[in-house]
Order: C-alpha cells, then structure tokens, then sequence
C-alpha cells in the first residue's frame, strides 16, 4: 500500500484497481500510469456575496479534502467517524458503487472516456453520520496527463444533486454554464454561473459567479491552504469546524433567514414533490470537453 505520511503512523491509502485490458504484450511501451496524488486537507474560507436585490455577505470556516479517487484514503479506525468517504454520496445517477466508477459512468454518458487517467477530486466526507456537499469538483485527465475537463456536482439543502461538465478552468478563463438546479428561494433558476476551479496545489482557489442579464448577482468563493492528511490534522479541523457538514448547512439556512427578515422576494421551489422523490435529476453537459 501506498502510505500518506502522518504525525505518528501511516494512513494506508487504496491500491488502485489493475486495468486488465491495459495490459499489452512485453514488447510494446506500455503507457506509464499517472502518478499518484498524495491526499491533502485544505483549511478554508467561505463566502457568499448577494449583490441583488440587496447587498447581503457573510462568511465562514471549514474545509475540504483533496483526493485521488484512485487512492481514497482509509483512515485508522477510530477517525473514521471523522471522514467516511462513500460513493452514494455523489453522482446518484451512476450505476456503480464505487466513486470512481460513478465519475467515468457520469463521463462516459457524454461520450468521454479517460482511458484510466487520474481523477482527483475536492469534497467532504461524512462526519458523525452528517454528509452535505454544496460543491464537489472533480478535475479529470486522461491516460495522457492531460486534463480533459472538471465537474463541478453541487447539492442543495432541499438533498437535490447536478452535476455540470465544463472544459478545464482557470483564475483568467472561468466556465460558463447555464444554471439548471433550483439552489435557494432568493435565486430561482434563471441565469449562468461563471465557474474558476482550477486544480489547488499549495493554495485552493475557487469562484463562482451567477450572473443575470450579464451582471454579478450573487458571488461564491472557496479559498483555503493545504495542509496533511494526518491524524493530527484531521482532529484538528474537527475542533476548528466542529460536524463541518452540519454546521455548513445550519449556516446556509441562518442566512436564509436573515434574507427573509429583510424582505427579500423568493421564488417558489418548481417541483412541490418531497424532498425524497427528487433525490435523481438529470445531469446534463452543458460544454463538452475537447476530444
């Protein structure tokens, strides 16, 4: 196994899968396989700026975890409550039951396919039982090193899912993508998002923008520094971000609240179904990938 270094003993990573139709005879070059991306956690800032109707901002901590999907991390037994990463959490659409495999289902439907390259991914695990991820990214390459395209799955409180394909990001040529899940009551379902998601190294930075008749209406950012995935770190984000997931949605709903106190005018969720018959919804490319 692969170890990821830790303050006081490894944490084993997951042997990625042998691809048995890869395997050529001895006399050809075999492609060498990606390198493997160490596991990281990222301490990060998150903001939400409404520019309309009214100039509403808050912000707050958290942080997310950057892995390859690959090389899932398996944490020593008594951090699991701590971050447990399950592939039902992501891309429900998907036929399979690990995440990778739902990834290179949910490309394969729009006519990609990696061939093996690496699929690298930033999210959030579940603690304590609690899971919500308002954005998950996933940056994917093919057997090549090329990046081919990035995903970005976003969740909304109502537990409705979609994920966008777009070409691959960066802070000076963002994404354009037409925005088809209904997110809040003070946004509807009209408008675009401008997406900058390129791959974090030592810094994450992230931004999305909704914008309607070409104006910022509402801004997003995700900003943090890479720190260890190591048992000390992992304690550590749970006193600075206690049940992260939980508090993040408990904060979502607060400033939604706060919107109403001020009287901002809403717009009623499309679909009055529960919540629980909604869980499956199209996931539609927006921008194809370069081929």
């Amino acid at each position: 196994m692969n170890p990821i270094r830790t303050l006081d003993r490894p944490i084993a990573v997951a042997p990625a899968p042998r691809d048995l139709d890869a395997q050529r005879p001895a006399r050809r070059r075999r492609t060498a396989p990606a390198p493997r991306v160490s596991t990281a956690l990222y301490r990060t800032r998150i903001t939400h700026l409404r520019r309309a109707p009214v100039h509403h901002y808050f912000e707050q901590s958290s942080y997310s975890w950057f892995v390859d999907l690959d090389a899932l991390p398996r944490v020593p037994r008594w951090l699991r409550p701590f971050a447990r990463f399950q592939a039902r959490d992501h891309l429900w659409d998907a036929p399979v039951d690990t995440l990778r495999g739902r990834i290179d289902a949910f490309l394969a439907g729009k006519g990609i396919d990696l061939r093996g390259g690496r699929v690298t991914a930033l999210l959030q695990p579940r603690v304590l039982g609690q899971v919500f991820n308002p954005l998950t990214l996933y940056w994917c390459y093919d057997a090549n090193g090329v990046l081919r395209c990035v995903v970005a799955e976003v969740q909304n409180t109502h537990g409705e899912r979609h994920a966008y394909l777009m070409p691959p990001t960066s802070t000076d040529r963002p994404a354009a993508v037409d925005k088809k899940l209904y997110m809040s009551p003070f946004t509807g379902v009209d408008g675009y998002y401008l997406v900058r998601a390129p791959e974090p190294d030592e810094r994450l930075d992230v931004t999305v923008s909704l914008l309607r008749d070409d104006q910022p209406a509402f801004v997003a950012t995700l900003r943090g520094t890479r720190r260890p995935a190591g048992a000390r770190q992992i304690m550590a984000m749970q006193v600075l971000s206690p049940v992260a997931p939980l508090m993040n949605k408990m904060s979502m709903r607060v400033q939604g609240a706060l919107l109403r106190l001020r009287r901002v005018p809403t717009t009623p969720h499309p679909n009055a179904r529960p919540a629980r018959d909604r869980r499956k919804i199209p996931s539609t490319s927006l921008m194809r990938c370069p081929q």
